[in-house]
């Protein structure tokens, strides 16, 4: 066995808000935008589903109706999981804003890691009232607390870009 197939490779911190700030500009506020465009969408989202729910209820004789007791939830954990969790690294709110989430080694988020993303948000402001968002304030990628526990970085998406990551 020869030494270099015995050690797994480190994997380094990509994101530097020191050597480039341009990537971490305004992320607060526009992920505070990003997340008021995602609740509208889960609304507009939970609505239609909810007339669907109506009409399977109908031909399941009321036994699809219990569905709408966790609707809201299941869309908006969906909504995130393939959003989040797909291609472009982000929901629509956060495309919108310019916004996109890696993980801290510069990966790109998967379904899974995403599901877990938002219910870490919830539980965590559920749990320790809103004020934990204030995290951000003393955090230098401006991270909030479940991203600091996942590993994961939101970050401008055209700097992103611009250099190659």
């Amino acid at each position: 066995m020869s030494p270099d197939s015995a050690t797994p490779p480190v994997q380094r911190d990509v994101f530097d808000p020191m050597i480039q700030p341009a990537l971490f500009e305004g992320v607060r506020t526009r992920r505070i935008m990003a997340f008021f465009i995602d609740a509208i969408a889960v609304l507009l989202l939970t609505f239609a589903a909810g007339i669907l729910v109506f009409f399977l209820g109908i031909f399941t004789l009321g036994l699809a109706w219990i569905f709408y007791a966790f609707l809201w939830q299941a869309v908006a954990l969906l909504y995130t999981a393939f959003t989040l969790g797909g291609p472009s690294a982000s929901t629509p709110g956060m495309r919108a804003m310019g916004l996109e989430m890696r993980l801290w080694h510069g990966a790109r988020p998967y379904p899974l890691l995403s599901a877990m993303h938002v219910l870490l948000f919830w539980f965590s402001v559920s749990l320790l009232t809103p004020l934990v968002l204030l995290v951000a304030l003393f955090t230098e990628r401006k991270r909030l607390l479940h991203d600091i526990v996942l590993g994961t970085v939101v970050m401008n998406a055209e700097p992103l870009r611009q250099e190659g990551l």
